[in-house]
């Protein structure tokens, strides 16, 4: 029990990541934002725990560039572009997109009934996106690409033989946030100087949603397994939602709440199928 409810704090924590952008860091570029997250929380777990990476530095590259350089920014751009509950509820898309990956890539075919609840769960992503809804396309498409690079490096981590997560987690922000310096400084030049205003926001997103957060994800990922941790994720769009409402007075239309309820329902209703499932295992082997 100890494990999930560890693994539950990881979603609710970045589901608040959209609130923390639009009260305190609306003014800073979302690059160098997507450094600041990183860089100092991995710095902060390499100081606690120093030691050489516990992956080849071909395989800590890539979970870096997948979960960090590339994820960062374009978690910060969805945040930017787009209402928290739109982005925490594409971002909440996480078992759809991992069960498609594990078709594609490890022929793990999803039975029916989750195939179904998936195609439904995406319809619900149809009607938050619809035309009329006014959403941004960049932003749409940064928060749905995102979670394709946390649901590819979800079956790496899984794969990987990895004992030291503590390690695992300092060096792939510390990396990430080195390859993305020379980026930020391509895309948007020169950092603003941080002020007191937006400090709250920094300190939130390095201590609690990287170098916590982060931690409890690898952690989760190998003790429960990426399709469970996958289940959890649809807790983001909640905390997302409830956020945006009480603390940034956020307004959706009638399809965008139609579309996050599918979602969650859908969400809802694979964990169910997913437990079933185990109980139905257990009782087998015993």
């Amino acid at each position: 029990m100890a494990n999930y409810l560890l693994a539950a704090l990881v979603p609710l924590l970045w589901g608040s990541t959209y609130a923390a952008v639009s009260l305190f860091l609306q003014d800073l570029s979302p690059f160098w934002v997507a450094v600041w997250r990183a860089l100092p929380a991995g710095l902060l777990l390499l100081l606690l725990k120093p030691g050489k990476p516990p992956l080849p530095w071909g395989r800590m590259t890539l979970l870096s560039v997948f979960n960090i350089a590339a994820f960062f920014p374009l978690l910060f751009i969805a945040a930017y572009k787009l209402p928290g509950s739109v982005a925490g509820t594409l971002g909440a898309t996480l078992p759809l997109q991992l069960m498609f990956m594990q078709w594609l890539i490890e022929g793990k075919k999803p039975e029916l009934t989750m195939l179904l609840l998936a195609i439904i769960g995406l319809g619900g992503v149809v009607l938050i996106l619809n035309p009329s809804a006014d959403i941004d396309p960049i932003g749409a498409a940064a928060a749905l690409t995102a979670t394709a690079l946390v649901a590819r490096s979800s079956l790496w981590l899984k794969n990987w033989p990895v004992t030291d997560i503590f390690r695992l987690t300092a060096w792939q922000l510390t990396l990430g946030g080195l390859i993305l310096i020379p980026i930020a400084f391509m895309v948007e030049g020169m950092p603003k100087a941080i002020t007191y205003h937006e400090l709250p926001g920094l300190l939130w997103v390095i201590l609690l949603n990287s170098s916590f957060a982060y931690w409890a994800f690898s952690r989760s990922i190998k003790k429960i397994g990426p399709d469970a941790m996958a289940m959890i994720s649809m807790l983001n769009p909640v905390a997302a939602v409830s956020l945006g409402i009480l603390l940034v007075g956020e307004v959706l239309g009638p399809y965008q709440w139609m579309g996050i309820g599918v979602v969650i329902i859908s969400l809802m209703l694979m964990v169910k199928m997913k437990q079933k499932a185990a109980r139905a295992a257990k009782l087998c082997s015993a």
